[in-house]
């Protein structure tokens, strides 16, 4: 087998990866949220996940304001109303109010959780890091909670929830492995 040169798209070689759409608050109260493919967990005991962004993004700077976030886990149901939170800023735009999903208080943090996604992670950060042209937001878990009906012997069930995976640019898959392509804009403007 031949390898070829990867290096301008080494981080693409990582995926397909879990999507998440992470929701935070600044100082104001007023939610946003980001779609990211770059989260990981980094430790169990305490539980501990660590976000990728942008420092231009407008989640970051919220994120480091408040120092609190959430991760929730959206389905392949999800895919467009992800797909345009990760391409609007919020900024200037009120992007969860235009997907139309559904914000409910979180238990722990001041930014609100998806209703419509299948598991919520509400965390406080406890570090960041830059690296590159990205920081990592590291972030204690507080609360955890997933939809019962997808979540078996501390498992996700793949076959009831279809979590959206990121291909890279706009390519999204499920674990099946079909190429799903989202929706365009214009649909919301």
């Amino acid at each position: 087998m031949v390898k070829v040169d990867a290096l301008s798209y080494a981080t693409r070689l990582l995926h397909p990866r879990n999507v998440v759409i992470v929701t935070c608050a600044g100082m104001d109260g007023r939610p946003n949220a980001i779609t990211l493919a770059w989260v990981t967990p980094t430790s169990f005991n305490p539980p501990m996940v660590a976000l990728s962004i942008a420092p231009q993004r407008y989640s970051h700077r919220l994120i480091e304001e408040t120092g609190e976030f959430v991760v929730n886990v959206p389905t392949v149901e999800l895919m467009d109303q992800a797909y345009l939170i990760g391409s609007v800023s919020g900024r200037d735009t009120d992007k969860l109010k235009l997907t139309g999903l559904t914000l409910l208080p979180a238990k722990t943090v001041k930014p609100p959780i998806v209703k419509e996604c299948i598991a919520h992670l509400e965390c406080k950060t406890v570090n960041k890091v830059v690296t590159g042209d990205h920081d990592l937001f590291i972030g204690v878990v507080l609360a955890a909670y997933v939809d019962e009906d997808v979540f078996k012997d501390r498992l996700l069930n793949p076959t009831k929830a279809k979590t959206l995976l990121h291909y890279g640019l706009d390519a999204f898959t499920t674990i099946s492995g079909e190429v799903l392509k989202p929706r365009r804009r214009s649909k919301w403007f």
